[in-house]
């Protein structure tokens, strides 16, 4: 992954996360830091932080999200709550962009901040713009929203099959 880049991987598809662990297995592999935010999927279960957690110093990831359901199976109360809690890991990637924190952000399921009006896609235009020139980010979620298209390097889209 080269320097600087903004790459979105989005679709209706299984993978985006993954495609997102191996670019960043691929960075570490060039000693770089990586951190990855996740959105929308609730708090991961412990086993499963825990392979994450090895990868430490280098990968850190971060949800901010108490719920352990993902966001769309909240109630609307639910819902609200969690807002604060993903306007609390926004502010954390901005925070991230602007300081130059790691080589490598992933912002897992940011797109579907946007699909749900938490964010819009100007305010993210805006933090990928304010980021740290050498920063590459990687995007994942299901829709790719307009007027992103000229900030952006890549976009890879994955998308599901139905075989017979």
């Amino acid at each position: 992954m080269k320097n600087g880049t903004v790459q979105v991987i989005c679709g209706s598809g299984k993978g985006k996360t993954s495609m997102a662990l191996g670019l960043a297995i691929s960075a570490l592999a060039e000693q770089k830091r990586v951190i990855m935010i996740q959105f929308l999927k609730g708090s991961l279960e412990p086993e499963r932080m825990d392979v994450l957690m090895r990868l430490e110093p280098d990968l850190k990831v971060f949800r901010f999200e108490k719920s352990p359901a993902f966001f769309e199976h909240l109630s609307e109360e639910e819902k609200k709550e969690e807002e604060r809690n993903i306007h609390n890991g926004l502010n954390f990637a901005k925070k991230v962009m602007a300081t130059g924190e790691c080589d490598v952000l992933i912002l897992d399921e940011i797109l579907g901040i946007v699909d749900c009006g938490i964010m819009t896609a100007e305010d993210l235009v805006q933090n990928l713009k304010a980021r740290e020139k050498e920063m590459s980010v990687i995007l994942t979620g299901l829709v790719f929203p307009s007027g992103l298209e000229n900030d952006v390097d890549a976009i890879t889209t994955i998308q599901s099959k139905n075989v017979k």
